[in-house]
């Protein structure tokens, strides 16, 4: 199994990748790009389906008998217990407004735990990637969360999403600032979590996140020693996820402030302590 998902990482490596330089050549000339709005600051482009059919085409070529989890088309079925879960384009909003801070997104998950994770921001060059129970790296370099105490020590991400209600966000920042903390939003939830597994970030919080936008950001904090609200891996796939996940020594803090704003939800964090 282990060499199984050392495989499966790499193949997500280079495949993230060329998805990326796929993505720059449609974000090198917006002018010509097709924008459509699924609903309130939710856009999709054409760079969108083409780059998630791209990924589509090579899973299916490498692992046919794979399941397939992705933003803008269809799922896929599969028969090995394995579901790639994929995000081509997280970040849109950025993307077509020409701000580079956008990612593609892909994970492999089994039986509803995820096994491999990857994240690469081609504006950077920077590809965060990482399986279950290998660590976690950044462009093959070891990575961890923050080790920090306090909130006064950095910043904390935070996501907003049309499924949640919007005063409760302002609750959570709020407190944040009470906290002597600030908040960090760049309009990419999987870049994000990529920073907190990174250190860059303190922790991040969203009230629900689709699975292409947190599975492989979740399982990277966790590997980077860092701490998450664990999903349920029964309905994660199909309905998402409340996401909440910091250092170590944060993480309660930003647990309770999340309680605090959103409402207690019945989950378990990866020290089964909630």
């Amino acid at each position: 199994m282990k060499n199984d998902h050392e495989a499966r990482e790499q193949f997500a490596i280079e495949l993230a990748r060329r998805a990326g330089e796929l993505g720059l050549k449609y974000f090198r000339d917006l002018e010509s790009l097709t924008i459509e709005s699924k609903g309130h600051q939710d856009l999709v482009s054409q760079a969108d389906r083409e780059v998630e059919l791209f990924v589509r085409a090579a899973i299916a070529a490498d692992y046919p008998q794979d399941g397939i989890v992705g933003e803008e088309h269809a799922s896929v079925a599969g028969s090995t217990g394995h579901v790639w879960v994929i995000d081509p384009i997280d970040g849109t909003a950025n993307f077509v407004r020409g701000i580079p801070a956008w990612c593609v997104v892909i994970a492999c998950a089994r039986d509803g735990e995820t096994v491999v994770g990857v994240i690469h921001e081609p504006s950077t060059g920077e590809t965060f990637h990482g399986r279950l129970g290998g660590g976690a790296f950044v462009n093959g370099r070891p990575i961890k969360t923050s080790t920090a105490t306090s909130l006064e020590e950095g910043s904390v991400g935070t996501g907003f999403s049309n499924r949640a209600e919007a005063e409760n966000i302002a609750v959570l920042i709020k407190k944040i600032l009470a906290e002597g903390g600030v908040f960090f939003r760049n309009a990419s939830g999987a870049l994000m979590l990529a920073y907190v597994a990174s250190g860059r970030l303190l922790g991040y919080v969203e009230e629900h996140m689709n699975a292409w936008d947190c599975l492989a950001g979740m399982m990277l904090v966790e590997e980077a020693g860092g701490t998450i609200l664990k999903p349920d891996p029964r309905t994660v796939l199909g309905e998402g996820a409340r996401v909440i996940a910091g250092g170590k020594q944060i993480f309660p803090k930003l647990r309770a402030l999340a309680s605090e704003a959103f409402g207690k939800r019945s989950c378990t964090d990866s020290t089964g302590t909630i």
